[in-house]
């Protein structure tokens, strides 16, 4: 019998789903809207059910806020996001009711933090920034997962205010936190800013050095708290290169020298696997070494 192992990366726009054979290779994968959680939850079950006989485990690595200590009530939970219709859904429960094997629940930023490290030769000290419509980081230190009675969220860290926000008086657009790196520098602040989507802003806008100067300021955070070895930056608002200079060049201003760090080409990069496909390998290897944890 052919191992399978079993990936969801539950975002809030979309979910991707997957299984995949003993060396991690895609079998089959699909993705869909998140709608309703019932709507959803169908449509995940229905593509596993395909596999079942040869599925020895799933992970799941989802937007959050999430409940992942074995030990509470709520474990499994999507707890207090502001997505309408999914605050306090019992993720992980609806969906293993129908199948009768292992699963293991994170963050997916902390999916795609792992499936870096498997393809990155000798690192295991790695954190994982995605930059899109939310910002949310996973961080990895000698081969585990920082968090004690929950994850991190990083996206939700509190940075210094570009000159030109202060001037205009932009706290940005969380609901939650004046003043946080998500809501000054995840997708949304850029129409907020300029009244434009941001794949339609011209790449010599000044609003993009104010982005970068946010996503340095969370690069020299994950420096000064954890010493990684590399720092990755996935997500829409980076997947243009110009992003990527500004950043490297603000953070080593940034920075300015306090510690030593590797070359910065080599420390801040974008993801190694193609695709948007960390989370998806990250689950695999997640998925694999829960099924062999549970023998």
């Amino acid at each position: 019998m052919a191992k399978l192992y079993g990936s969801i990366e539950a975002g809030g726009t979309k979910f991707v789903c997957a299984v995949g054979d003993d060396n991690f290779q895609v079998v089959e994968k699909v993705q869909f809207p998140t709608t309703t959680p019932y709507e959803t939850i169908e449509k995940t079950t229905a593509f596993f059910k395909q596999f079942e006989s040869n599925l020895m485990s799933i992970a799941i690595g989802s937007f959050g806020p999430i409940d992942i200590d074995p030990h509470s009530e709520t474990y499994g939970y999507i707890t207090s996001t502001p997505k309408p219709d999914w605050a306090h859904v019992d993720l992980v429960g609806l969906i293993a009711k129908d199948f009768n094997i292992p699963f293991y629940f994170t963050t997916d930023v902390n999916s795609s933090a792992y499936g870096e490290t498997i393809v990155r030769h000798n690192v295991n000290s790695l954190v994982y920034y995605t930059i899109g419509t939310g910002i949310g980081a996973g961080a990895i230190q000698n081969g585990e997962f920082i968090g004690g009675s929950g994850h991190t969220e990083a996206g939700h860290t509190y940075v210094a205010l570009h000159p030109s926000d202060a001037a205009n008086d932009f706290y940005g657009t969380c609901p939650f936190h004046k003043g946080c790196l998500e809501g000054l520098a995840a997708g949304p602040s850029l129409e907020a800013r300029t009244g434009i989507r941001g794949e339609l802003i011209e790449q010599n806008s000044d609003v993009w050095d104010i982005q970068a100067y946010y996503i340095a300021q969370a690069a020299v955070q994950a420096t000064l708290l954890y010493r990684p070895q590399v720092i990755v930056f996935g997500g829409g608002v980076m997947a243009q290169e110009h992003m990527l200079n500004r950043v490297r060049e603000k953070f080593t201003s940034l920075l300015n020298d306090y510690l030593p760090v590797p070359d910065v080409r080599d420390y801040i990069v974008t993801p190694a696997v193609a695709e948007n496909g960390s989370a998806t390998l990250g689950n695999f290897a997640l998925a694999k070494k829960k099924s062999e944890h549970v023998r």
